[in-house]
């Protein structure tokens, strides 16, 4: 009967590894291109206000809620681990056993990361460089969006234990609903009821509150993906999530100390300069959505794989997942390049925010290959029972891989040399992460053929007895 539920279930553990890899890095990307792209539109929306501030606020706005965001992008690695594992093993009661203690726990941690950022907000905009007023508009935004971060955790859970289960479709639908009900919203609140940057903010609320029930009905409704909680269920799974859970969640918030690096030095250089940087961080999660889609979608198919012991699968999938997220940044950044002159009109681009988007749309767009291959990295380490080394890679790349070169970078080209700075650690970092997942995985390739080995040994040892 295991077995049995194990292929119905265990999708990606047969069949082409591209065509997986294909799927559901474009199933998954649709849904995050929605909200990026409704991310992208607030900026325009705001633009249009005629208040440069306001498009700096909401930088580094961004820079905090990045943070709150890689909480919760930990804690569904962890349920998309578990989870895959479980579908993969055939065991369903586990699985909706762990996605269960990691929703709870999620909810938890939101809680209390939410109550510790509005106790530091002010200083936290003051380390990033904010001036008094950009500063006051930042935390009139994030006073309204903060509150819900549990929302966020829950729906961000949900979608994971769908992926798990090889149902990239409906955790697609989810945020695309998300993003539609958002787009909807945002001209009607900014404008129609002259809520300005606060309207942006609130609709992004309802659409989070979109995301949640409209990922969470297919687990329950379809996958049964839920158990009951108890103390007892938390108490025995709460050391097997935060082993996951906590790498990763040091893993993922590394990413926003490096942006707030990155930041900081750049506010050195003008609101023009932050405002810059600011489209760009809106820009590039929609021209490379599936980039970023890449850490969830590989995830399960690694999962599963690894759960049902097809090590030589995992190993390819790795390789698969390589080579697609290069060939598809290279044709994004040729399109962006050909589109730069439309983008600098619809944003009105002057002085350093034009340099530095002239500068994306060129040769820094290409350098999304080495962020495609540190996320395929970290989800192989996640999924593979190494968490903590997605943790050191990503705290190395986002401080010392920040720091140095864009310091470095700054003071040789400017607002230009920070960014060029970031993508120069960012390369050195990929190619670590890659050589220690081929390391990691020839490692768990031995140890399998070698247990295999000592298990045939000592069955034909007790056959030889017998006779």
């Amino acid at each position: 009967m295991a077995s049995q539920m194990s292929d119905e279930q265990a999708s990606f553990t047969h069949g082409s590894l591209l065509k997986h890899v294909t799927v559901m890095s474009f199933t998954s990307s649709i849904g995050l291109m929605a909200i990026f792209a409704v991310d992208l539109v607030d900026m325009i929306f705001i633009a249009m206000l005629g208040n440069p501030s306001l498009a700096a606020a909401v930088g580094y706005a961004g820079t905090i809620l990045f943070f709150t965001t890689s909480v919760s992008i930990g804690l569904s690695i962890a349920a998309g681990v578990l989870v895959a594992r479980a579908v993969g093993a055939g065991k369903s009661e586990d699985a909706a056993e762990y996605a269960t203690s990691v929703l709870v726990i999620g909810v938890v941690v939101s809680v209390a990361t939410v109550a510790c950022i509005f106790f530091w907000l002010e200083p936290l905009l003051d380390l990033l460089g904010a001036d008094r007023q950009t500063s006051a508009l930042a935390i009139s935004y994030l006073s309204i969006i903060l509150p819900s971060m549990p929302v966020l955790m829950a729906a961000m859970i949900a979608g994971a234990i769908l992926r798990a289960h090889g149902d990239a479709k409906r955790a697609t639908m989810a945020t695309l609903a998300g993003g539609i009900v958002n787009a909807v919203l945002d001209p009607l609140l900014i404008f129609t009821f002259g809520l300005g940057l606060q309207g942006a903010a609130i609709a992004s609320v309802l659409a989070r509150f979109t995301i949640l029930i409209v990922s969470l009905y297919p687990v329950i409704r379809q996958y049964h993906g839920f158990a009951i909680p108890s103390i007892g269920l938390l108490r025995r799974d709460f050391s097997v999530v935060t082993a996951i859970a906590l790498p990763a969640v040091l893993a993922n918030v590394a990413t926003p100390v490096g942006t707030g690096i990155v930041t900081r030095e750049m506010a050195k250089f003008g609101t023009d300069a932050v405002a810059g940087m600011a489209i760009i961080g809106r820009l590039t999660p929609v021209a490379f959505a599936v980039v970023f889609a890449l850490s969830g979608a590989i995830g399960p198919i690694v999962g599963q794989n690894y759960g049902a012991q097809l090590h030589h699968r995992v190993k390819t999938a790795f390789k698969t997942a390589l080579g697609f997220v290069t060939v598809y940044v290279i044709i994004t950044a040729i399109g962006l390049y050909f589109l730069r002159d439309l983008i600098i009109a619809t944003f009105d681009a002057t002085g350093d925010t034009l340099t530095l988007v002239l500068l994306f749309c060129g040769p820094l767009a290409l350098t999304q290959i080495f962020n495609g291959w540190v996320f395929v990295g970290n989800a192989s380490f996640n999924n593979l029972g190494h968490p903590v080394y997605s943790t050191w890679v990503n705290w190395g790349r986002h401080t010392i891989g920040t720091w140095l070169p864009v310091i470095g970078g700054a003071s040789l080209w400017g607002a230009s040399g920070v960014l060029i700075g970031q993508a120069a650690g960012g390369f050195v970092f990929s190619v670590i992460t890659v050589w220690l997942v081929f390391k990691m995985m020839d490692g768990q390739r031995q140890d399998a053929d070698k247990t295999h080995f000592d298990k045939q040994l000592r069955m034909h040892v007790l056959e030889s007895r017998r006779h």
